[in-house]
């Protein structure tokens, strides 16, 4: 790494707080943004913009269960979200085959056009900017995100853990 990529460190030898603020906090904050602000141009909430990527992503059909893990969402959230896509005329529900409570969930004719101009232009250009990195860099990425995700997750564990000793 140059010198003029190099993050100041404190004391321990970790990246500043402040450095860290406007460096990668920020840059998942402005993703955050981006995504936020394509839901809302499509007049859907956050939630329904995520489930229907993921159906769109799942072939146009998914159940409920496989929903709530794609989305990293409650089943709350997602059914939330369903009814509101019902509602619109985008999504249709039906119980799965042989079972009295797991529901799978398909795009109707107006949510796969929805899907086509909305959510597939959108998957094209992640690709697109993924595609920007040769594949190594892609594997490292994606190596390093979810090592920093299961830091992070094992970290704030810990310090739940230390506040119900308080």
């Amino acid at each position: 790494m140059n010198q003029e990529n190099q993050l100041p460190r404190d004391a321990d030898g970790l990246v500043g707080l402040e450095a860290w603020s406007r460096s990668f906090d920020r840059l998942y904050r402005k993703t955050d943004r981006l995504y936020y602000d394509m839901a809302h141009t499509c007049g859907l909430s956050e939630s329904a913009y995520w489930v229907m990527y993921a159906i769109y992503a799942s072939g146009g059909t998914a159940t409920v269960r496989s929903l709530v893990e794609d989305c990293v969402a409650s089943k709350q959230t997602i059914n939330s979200a369903l009814r509101s896509l019902e509602a619109k005329g985008l999504v249709e529900m039906s119980f799965c085959e042989g079972s009295k409570k797991s529901k799978s969930v398909a795009l109707t004719e107006a949510g796969t056009a929805f899907a086509d101009r909305r959510i597939a232009p959108a998957c094209a250009a992640e690709r697109r900017a993924f595609d920007v990195l040769d594949a190594d860099e892609q594997a490292e990425l994606i190596r390093l995100v979810e090592k920093y995700v299961e830091g992070v997750e094992a970290e704030l564990e810990r310090s739940k853990g230390a506040d119900d000793e308080r």
